[in-house]
């Protein structure tokens, strides 16, 4: 299945956010490399219109990501969109911009989910790691990470 045809896909789709205002992140990523075949929920960083677009379906909770970052949960938190990630990958617009493009949806670049998924080492967050190496066949993700960011 591609991405773009994923229940959770569609669902974010349905919401009208705008395109060029959000970056799908945490495992969709996965899925839309075909990484993985299915995720249980989807995480989306937005800002400016889809961020006040996300706004329009609840009110902002605290986020796990920051004392700054807040998120919005819709489809009984299948989907969550947050105005914020982990500070380690910059500011919204940075990883928009480091962003890979599938099917006409921006998409965290893999680089990004491996360095993080290597700082928060769960469990579920190595078994990621796993697939996304085995992936790429030990080769560097397409997209380094920026200047100034941590080594992991």
């Amino acid at each position: 299945m591609r991405a773009i045809d994923h229940p959770l896909v569609r669902a974010l789709l349905s919401l009208e956010l705008p395109s060029a205002d959000f970056v799908i992140a945490g495992s969709g990523p996965l899925l839309a490399h075909g990484i993985k075949d299915d995720i249980r929920d989807l995480d989306v960083v937005a800002r400016g219109r889809a961020w006040a677009r996300a706004c329009a379906f609840g009110a902002p909770e605290p986020s796990p990501f920051g004392e700054h970052v807040e998120k919005v949960a819709v489809l009984d938190g299948r989907i969550e969109i947050f105005n914020g990630w982990f500070a380690e990958a910059g500011s919204v617009d940075e990883l928009i911009a480091r962003s890979e493009v599938v099917d006409g949806l921006r998409y965290e670049s893999l680089a990004d989910v491996r360095r993080w998924k290597r700082l928060l080492g769960r469990p579920k967050d190595r078994a990621d790691l796993a697939l996304i190496e085995r992936h790429l066949g030990g080769r560097a993700p397409a997209r380094p990470p920026h200047a100034g960011d941590p080594i992991p």
